[in-house]
């Protein structure tokens, strides 16, 4: 044994690695190409053995963190920014092929500024399970936080980046902030991107945020899989020694979407509730009165064509006095439900003003076709059985909104035409 020790040479060394390591490929960064110089094992099928060098960055480490599933188009943006190196580089891959997954060492020498070797081999299975179970522990706690980076804008860097859907290492790369925001902004919904863009703004970070100082925004953001999901961006100024001239931050993505959708989800019942009439579950006074100024508002700055009409239940104090308020109550609950149900497949939003009066706004509806649809519904409830009250009637008044109304004109004209309906006789449709 002392003599293999003592005659043991370089060569010796290159040779055990040309037979066991698993891969080895060279890659010219320039013409963004590689070639496989050694390919053994599983990789031997999963790396083509010659292509383009940004395929190979996107098929070993540019997936999630947990499959092989492709990080949606809109991100494969950044690929070529993580395939440059300036030293050595090692990083742990986590690869799926068929199921299977591999846990590969990689590393990365550069021969030149354009020329790399990477040296793949895969750990056996004891390692991996090792490896797994650690970042399994890692990911349960940082799981919500999904992208981290340093940026010194007095460079325009960035560095130490770090996308644990990827991946639980630093990725290296050599993209520019000043690049890298206005990529991103692509990720963001639509109407955050004006957002986005004022509050990344390096002038913006200088002046607003003090050494020590954190600054977060929520906005919509769209995940690898292309999904838009609720996230929390966070600035944080790094303090030091020369905190006045030295403008370094870390920036990070935090997922909140599960915490904000259930959040949106309580904040709209409790909307819903503050906005329903509680007896007949349609929208109370207050908020039918503003939905008709919202209509007037749609109307008076476009074409769009809005009517309203206004019920009044016939002789409805004769049911509370020969049945009681409990069957007058079950009444009301009855006659809203039938309004209810006939415009639940028209454009039209539906309240109770009050008592026995209930007004429905009607959207892309004229005077004839408002006419047509109140006809229609003063037919059903009269020909309805109502539980206790029997057969009841209703009075309805009409009118169709004009660009130069004002609610108390719309309204009027729609009450004025309801009294001209119950003096006539009741039962019957008027409009204004």
């Amino acid at each position: 044994m002392g003599t293999r020790f003592e005659n043991y040479t370089l060569d010796d060394a290159n040779a055990f690695m040309g037979n066991n390591v698993d891969a080895v490929l060279l890659v010219d960064a320039e013409s963004d190409t590689y070639r496989t110089l050694v390919q053994r094992g599983f990789l031997s099928t999963f790396i083509e053995s010659s292509g383009k060098y940004t395929d190979l960055i996107q098929k070993l480490w540019f997936h999630l963190n947990k499959g092989q599933e492709t990080i949606t188009e809109d991100y494969q943006v950044f690929a070529p920014t993580f395939g440059k190196f300036n030293g050595k580089y090692s990083k742990r891959l986590k690869i799926v092929e068929n199921d299977t997954p591999h846990s590969v060492q990689m590393t990365i020498y550069p021969e030149s500024e354009k020329l790399y070797l990477l040296i793949l081999d895969e750990l056996d299975n004891s390692e991996y399970i090792q490896d797994f179970m650690t970042n399994e522990k890692i990911t349960t706690i940082q799981n919500t936080y999904l992208f981290s980076m340093y940026i010194d804008l007095f460079k325009d860097s960035t560095s130490s980046i770090s996308i644990t859907e990827i991946s639980d290492e630093t990725i290296q790369s050599s993209i520019k902030y000043s690049e890298w925001r206005m990529m991103i902004v692509n990720m963001i919904w639509p109407d955050d991107q004006q957002l986005f863009l004022e509050r990344t703004d390096p002038e913006y970070l200088k002046g607003n945020l003090l050494p020590g100082r954190t600054s977060s925004f929520d906005c919509l953001m769209q995940n690898l899989e292309g999904k838009y999901i609720w996230v929390k961006l966070i600035f944080s100024r790094a303090e030091t020694n020369n905190s006045e001239e030295d403008f370094r931050y870390v920036f990070m993505v935090q997922d909140i979407h599960e915490n904000s959708v259930q959040l949106m989800s309580t904040l709209k019942k409790y909307e819903e509730l503050a906005s329903k009439d509680t007896l007949t579950d349609v929208f109370n006074h207050g908020r039918i009165e503003t939905e008709i100024y919202n209509a007037i508002e749609i109307v008076g700055r476009t074409s769009r064509k809005v009517s309203m009409m206004m019920f009044d239940i016939d002789f409805f104090k004769n049911v509370n006095d020969k049945f009681g308020h409990a069957v007058g109550d079950m009444t009301l609950k009855h006659f809203a439900y039938l309004i209810k149900d006939y415009f639940s497949k028209r454009n039209a939003v539906i309240g109770r003003w009050g008592g026995e009066e209930f007004v429905a706004v009607c959207y892309d509806t004229d005077s004839s076709r408002i006419l047509e649809y109140a006809e229609d519904i003063r037919q059903k409830i009269a020909s309805e059985e109502f539980e206790v009250a029997g057969h009841i009637t209703v009075s309805i008044g009409l009118t169709e909104l004009t660009k130069d109304d004002s609610l108390s004109a719309a309204f009027n004209r729609m009450d004025g035409a309801l009294y001209k309906a119950k003096k006539g006789g009741r039962n019957r449709v008027e409009q204004a």
